[in-house]
């Protein structure tokens, strides 16, 4: 339980992109606490991913077609279910008003879609909101306003500041539609009881 902690307190020499990252108690930014993040982009120059542990406030599928232009207000949306039920995330404080779709790697669009391992890509563009509107998107998606971002060096430091654990991907963890659950069972990948955790450096 303690190596993984230990590992994140040692100078990083991979890069993290497909990981989950998860926010530790000692978070001191409000807007990460208890967040587990999907790491999207993760180089030399910094990295960016969303959080796949929070709902937007106030907006649906259905809405944020409306706001992306996609469809007109008083045009009706068919969606099948369960693609109607889905939600939009807060997948982070940057650029909030622009979508990003977490997805299964069975949907591709050239120049438009990131693979970032082998389960998982990650597309903007509005095509993908209308494939998945009209039932032929990917199998699997997470739905997100806003990312996460760090610049150059950033993310390794709140690391080493004890700010964040990291584990590998799980896919039923990130398109699990039950968000309350994914903080403790991303802790329990690492085999780690939130109860136990505290807020000393390299320690759980």
């Amino acid at each position: 339980m303690s190596q993984h902690s230990e590992r994140s307190n040692v100078e990083l020499t991979d890069f993290l992109d497909g990981q989950l990252l998860i926010a530790m108690p000692s978070m001191s930014d409000q807007r990460f606490a208890k967040t587990v993040i999907f790491l999207c982009a993760h180089s030399e120059e910094g990295a960016m991913g969303l959080i796949i542990n929070h709902h937007a406030d106030n907006i649906t599928f259905e809405t944020m077609l409306e706001r992306l232009e996609i469809t007109a207000s008083d045009q009706a949306i068919v969606m099948p279910t369960p693609i109607e039920e889905k939600h939009v995330h807060f997948g982070g404080p940057v650029e909030t008003g622009r979508g990003f779709v977490l997805h299964s790697t069975d949907y591709f669009v050239d120049n438009s879609t990131l693979e970032i391992d082998a389960n998982t890509s990650l597309t903007a563009s509005i095509d993908i909101l209308k494939a998945i509107a009209s039932g032929t998107g990917p199998d699997r998606s997470m739905l997100a306003l806003g990312y996460a971002g760090w610049s150059s060096g950033q993310l390794e430091s709140e690391i080493q500041a004890n700010g964040w654990l990291h584990c590998p991907p799980d896919p039923d963890l990130i398109f699990d539609p039950d968000i309350d659950s994914k903080y403790d069972r991303a802790l329990a990948k690492i085999g780690i009881d939130p109860l136990h955790l505290v807020n000393d450096a390299g320690h759980a």
